[in-house]
């Protein structure tokens, strides 16, 4: 029998899943390289059917996962995503060339894998994704596929990887603590678990106590390290609410870049995708100059620092520890001009992420703000929001909302045509927002420029 894709995913929706409920340890008996190695092998082992390039980090993988695809592409290659987690649509975690898997192929590779589920006790729902993934790709016949690590690194099943083009890691910070360690040294440990032996491995500037583990574990590997803006310099350059420059000083990718991702992050996480393509092309992948300030042009990253409108500003973003909340008020000032325009934050969380931390860096900011509940049993309530809202010192006004349609329609209702509206806390937050506002999935807002401007409050349509 022809599975449908419904059934896909409700079948997949009923394996054991940890992005639902976190395993209480991160160790081999719980979270094991056995059983997705197993998987892969029954299935004739996709994953060595083209060459990869396999990201971790705690801030920024994801957007540099978005550009090293968008340049490989625009280097004329066929190029497989596997990213995590999604904003609205499951199929978003699937890309080749940056078109979502069809759910009639999904379909098709669940109904092939199944067998082979049944058969190997224990696996996960994120072990079967990442197998999916791989088979797709295979199916797809890419000429190389970009990897992101879905948690960690040592022990996640896209560590399956044996001999990638590069590994890279980018910004540590402190997330997944419980699971991940509570300090920096224990964090890279675990992330510096996908260097392998020859392999090329670029970092983003860390810490110091972070970067002497990766470069101790990737001397004992044998993996030539790179760390940008040590052995790679860089510079950011201006950036705007369109887009930021920075400028690239290595070799013959020397010369200024801009991406349409906003904020000076962005400037390191185009400094370390840079210099992860320069190892994959002296590893032989074809990219040339033009690909490069192409595909930094033209990525596609939705949900982080989106703006989806200009008057009120409407951004979405999808910061979810302290530290990358730093990085949202950082650009929030610098770019839009908060708080001499007023702020309106919408906030949800899940119970596992620093609410704290991020309270400290955006609350000193916010006017007004507006509390929801993301549709998942992890997420805080918002009593409880409210309480460590007022914990944290905020005594501004709060509002309750749990729904992502209230919360927006209170925040629209509260913001003035010079105001900005910003929801964050969780990537779940900006995917029900993208659902409520009806932004097409797997496609960021800004790639369209008159669309944003039509959401306007103060432009009727046909006035852009």
């Amino acid at each position: 029998m022809t599975l449908s894709y419904a059934d896909a995913i409700d079948y997949l929706y009923g394996l054991i899943n940890y992005e639902v409920q976190r395993p209480e340890r991160y160790a081999p008996d719980v979270v094991s390289l056995e059983r997705p190695r197993a998987l892969l092998a029954a299935l004739g082992n996709p994953q060595e059917r083209y060459p990869c390039l396999h990201l971790t980090g705690t801030k920024g993988k994801g957007s540099v996962s978005a550009m090293c695809a968008s340049v490989l592409r625009a280097a004329g290659l066929r190029v497989g995503l596997y990213s995590s987690p999604h904003l609205q649509d499951f199929r978003e975690r699937i890309r080749v060339n940056d078109a979502l898997i069809a759910p009639e192929l999904l379909a098709s590779l669940v109904e092939r894998v199944q067998p082979y589920v049944a058969r190997l006790a224990g696996l996960t729902w994120f072990e079967v994704v990442t197998a999916l993934a791989f088979m797709a790709f295979a199916e797809e016949s890419v000429d190389i596929a970009v990897i992101e690590v879905g948690l960690g690194g040592r022990l996640d099943a896209t560590n399956v990887l044996r001999a990638p083009l590069t590994t890279t890691v980018t910004s540590l910070s402190y997330d997944h603590t419980h699971l991940l360690g509570k300090t920096l040294p224990e964090i890279a440990f675990e992330k510096a678990g996908i260097f392998k032996r020859g392999v090329p491995a670029i970092s983003a500037p860390q810490p110091p106590e972070a970067l002497a583990v990766l470069e101790r574990i990737a001397a004992e590997r044998g993996a030539p390290l790179t760390v940008v803006g040590r052995d790679v310099p860089f510079e950011i350059g201006a950036g705007d609410e369109f887009g930021q420059f920075f400028h690239f000083s290595e070799g013959d990718l020397r010369g200024t870049y801009w991406t349409p991702l906003l904020g000076a992050h962005q400037a390191l996480n185009g400094a370390v995708a840079l210099a992860t393509l320069d190892q994959a092309r002296k590893a032989g992948v074809p990219i040339s100059p033009e690909a490069l300030r192409d595909g930094l042009a033209q990525v596609n990253w939705p949900g982080r620092l989106e703006v989806v409108r200009r008057a009120p500003y409407l951004l979405l973003d999808a910061a979810h520890n302290a530290a990358s909340a730093e990085r949202l008020r950082e650009a929030l000032q610098s770019i839009f001009n908060v708080p001499e325009r007023r702020l309106i934050l919408i906030f949800g969380a899940f119970t596992d992420k620093d609410v704290n931390g991020m309270f400290r860096a955006l609350l000193p900011i916010a006017d007004q703000l507006i509390l929801m509940q993301p549709i998942s049993p992890r997420a805080y309530s918002t009593d409880e929001l409210m309480e460590l809202a007022r914990q944290a010192g905020f005594t501004g006004p709060l509002h309750s909302r749990p729904a992502a349609c209230d919360a927006l329609a209170l925040a629209e209702q509260l913001a003035g045509a010079q105001d900005v509206i910003c929801a964050t806390g969780s990537l779940s937050v900006v995917g029900e927002l993208r659902s409520v506002l009806g932004l097409e999935i797997g496609r960021a807002a800004y790639l369209d420029e008159r669309a944003v401007q039509l959401r306007q409050k103060s432009l009727p349509v046909g006035r852009v």
